[in-house]
């Protein structure tokens, strides 16, 4: 999906707005495997998956990679503390696919923020969008079963499956591989 669709889709405004925001952004490719933001630098840009899947992930206190996000096309994505904190990133972001991604500047999204009112708008939209998303995962980690997470994770985004690994999505779940595949097959006995 084209940015200025995926804007307009989030926030209605003029196309002509909408297209004057998606200049901003230039076009990065990465293949899978690639690193797009490796943990302990800093974020220089704010970024749209226009194709692919990408997550992001960390290194726990016993030396495990977890997956804290998994992202599908289309979806902004972005360190943001580090973005707009200039502050080093604790996660890492690996593309999962072949990914084309659009990515704006910080001076950039700052002259937007001042310069546009849409664009205000459409980047408290995301923030507020995120917060959600995060809030809502935290919750479902200390309040839902594994197998509930996998179920919700299975209905709400069954492209996930097609496309990542699975010790990736065991990763996300918060279990090993072996569990994610007993949870598979327990829930596919059931249905």
């Amino acid at each position: 999906m084209k940015l200025e669709n995926y804007i307009q889709q989030i926030l209605p405004m003029p196309t002509s707005k909408a297209v004057a925001i998606a200049e901003k952004y230039c076009l990065q490719e990465f293949s899978n495997g690639d690193i797009t933001l490796k943990e302990g630098k800093v974020s220089v840009g704010s970024y749209f998956l226009e194709s692919g899947y990408l997550r992001s992930c960390v290194i726990d206190t016993e030396g495990i990679e977890v997956t804290t996000r998994i992202y599908g096309a289309p979806a902004f994505f972005n360190d943001y503390l580090s973005y707009f904190k200039k502050e080093p990133a604790r996660e890492s972001y690996e593309a999962l696919t072949d990914c084309r991604i659009w990515s704006i500047s910080f001076e950039d999204m700052n002259f937007l923020f001042h310069n546009m009112p849409e664009f205000r708008e459409f980047g408290r939209m995301m923030l507020t969008m995120n917060y959600v998303e995060v809030h809502s995962r935290m919750l479902s980690m200390i309040q839902e079963t594994a197998e509930q997470r996998y179920i919700h994770l299975l209905k709400g985004r069954p492209d996930i499956f097609q496309h990542v690994p699975l010790k990736i999505i065991a990763s996300y779940l918060g279990v090993t591989d072996s569990s994610l595949s007993r949870i598979r097959r327990e829930v596919a006995r059931k249905n």
